[in-house]
């Protein structure tokens, strides 16, 4: 077998790898952009700043940490409350995060709602709910990782970590 008889089928070949490739790159920048925390609200509620000084206020989808400090008549500190915003201080000092977004963007108090990552790849919704610094509260339509959320939150449970050592 002669390889001349292949050689016009490389180009076309390469083009289409090329092609492929570049645009998993370009994907990749675009979902792969971190921002500054301006402040953690909350043990599942941050503050980020972008390049642009604008601030947005992200809430953590897929999870409720207990409330720590009072909010109008609707929210009363909860137990574990301030454990679980201190504990989310000290994993983000110094940190940006990604953002990943699932169905709905925006909840009706105006939060933008996201899975929010480390620099080092540390799902922080997950890893809340398997310390125990959190409890799974998903709302359709964002449920993407409601069933690695029921397992995260089970073994905490289970093993009695953070606020599930009062249960």
């Amino acid at each position: 077998m002669n390889l001349w008889y292949f050689r016009p089928m490389r180009q076309p070949l390469f083009i289409i790898f090329f092609i492929l490739f570049s645009s998993l790159k370009i994907n990749a920048q675009v979902s792969g952009k971190f921002y500054s925390i301006k402040r953690v609200s909350d043990g599942d509620t941050v503050v980020i700043q972008d390049e642009s000084d604008n601030q947005y206020k992200i809430r953590f989808i897929g999870i409720d940490a207990p409330e720590s400090r009072n909010v109008g008549n609707r929210k009363q500190v909860q137990v574990f409350g301030s454990e679980a915003k201190t504990h989310l201080k000290k994993l983000l000092f110094n940190k940006k995060i990604r953002l990943e977004f699932d169905v709905q963007k925006i909840d009706r108090y105006g939060r933008t709602l996201a899975y929010v990552y480390l620099e080092n790849g540390v799902f922080l919704n997950q890893y809340l709910l398997a310390k125990g610094y959190a409890r799974i509260a998903t709302f359709p339509p964002n449920i993407k990782y409601v069933e690695d959320f029921r397992k995260s939150e089970e073994k905490a449970r289970r093993n009695k970590l953070g606020m599930w050592m009062y249960y």
